[in-house]
């Protein structure tokens, strides 16, 4: 791949900011399309109030891209205020990407791009969709004698927060308007990348709007998976890195899947990971991609070197020399 690869980068939330932590590191040409569908906390009280899309998550991706000479501004955009009037909690960032979208009549595209100047980021930040989102679950509960054991749970919020298990999953409205600047990414890309994040509240809703899904299938990009470091409460107890990536396969409908990335000491049965792998017609790169000491985060650096390696970056992409890469502990090829 000659040159900076062109990156969009899937996914919402803490998990789409690991990501983006370690493509920033490979490329400039990245683009972070974000999930709109949070409606807890400061996000929801400001969907509720204000015809805006949630800002959170999108707030989160645009600090994760900011210039080191501007960290100072991340830090304001990420601190929440204190106290205990109607904006406690309220992240800054929040209200200036709200305010900002205000000002420019709604555009949302134009706000963002005015706060990636503002913290000099090292790419763009997209919304995945015009217009806020409502997730739709089909949870099935832990308790064996309750007579609605599976039931329909609405709200991201409410989804993440009933225990049981999520067996399917739909976004409302389910034709949603998508900004042409997100398909145009797509259709440039030379990488895709889904993952880490919460599985089905900020992974797979991308693939459930389609509009997404059909520039995704149309699209030529190698497309990226990477796996969690462990289930979430919640969403996917009790699931292995295998079982993430069969949920993964059912809602693909002709998106191409290329490489699967996993932590090498976070999958237990190694054979079972390829196996399901295989069905997706992919490849596994086994590579230490976790903090060190054994913390359930994804370390920039070292998943940077395993994202530079499947991408062939090379030399020059800001990744740590010596930083140990998927080679060193083994890569799965699939069936194509």
């Amino acid at each position: 791949m000659a040159g900076h690869p062109r990156v969009v980068a899937f996914g919402g939330g803490h998990g789409l900011a690991a990501a983006l932590g370690a493509w920033r590191r490979i490329t400039p040409e990245l683009t972070a399309v974000v999930t709109v569908a949070d409606d807890g906390g400061s996000s929801g009280r400001i969907r509720r109030e204000m015809p805006v899309l949630p800002p959170g998550d999108l707030r989160m991706a645009l600090a994760a891209l900011a210039d080191d000479d501007a960290l100072e501004m991340a830090r304001l955009l990420q601190h929440r205020l204190g106290g205990t009037g109607v904006l406690a909690g309220h992240p800054v960032g929040n209200l200036v990407l709200t305010g900002l979208v205000e000002l420019h009549g709604g555009d949302t595209v134009r706000a963002l791009d005015t706060v990636c100047g503002l913290l000099g980021a090292r790419g763009r930040v997209l919304p995945m969709a015009d217009v806020p989102l409502d997730l739709v679950a089909r949870v099935e509960t832990v308790d064996p004698d309750d007579p609605a054991r599976t039931r329909t749970i609405r709200g991201q919020v409410a989804i993440a927060g009933t225990p049981g298990r999520v067996r399917d999953i739909l976004v409302s409205p389910p034709d949603p308007p998508v900004h042409p600047d997100v398909l145009a990414a797509i259709a440039a890309a030379d990488v895709v990348s889904l993952g880490p994040g919460s599985w089905y509240t900020s992974v797979l809703p991308h693939l459930l709007v389609p509009r997404l899904r059909a520039a995704l299938a149309a699209s030529r990009a190698r497309v990226v998976v990477v796996l969690n470091l462990e289930p979430q409460p919640g969403e996917t107890d009790g699931f292995s890195p295998e079982e993430h990536l069969r949920v993964l396969l059912g809602h693909l409908d002709g998106v191409a899947l290329h490489t699967v990335i996993a932590d090498v000491d976070a999958v237990v049965d190694r054979c079972g990971l390829l196996s399901a792998v295989r069905e997706c017609g992919a490849e596994l790169v086994l590579a230490p991609v976790a903090e060190p000491g054994g913390s359930p985060r994804h370390d920039p650096a070292r998943l940077a070197a395993a994202l530079a390696q499947v991408v062939g970056a090379g030399d020059g992409t800001g990744v740590p020399a010596g930083a140990p890469g998927p080679a060193e502990h083994g890569r799965f090829e699939g069936e194509r």
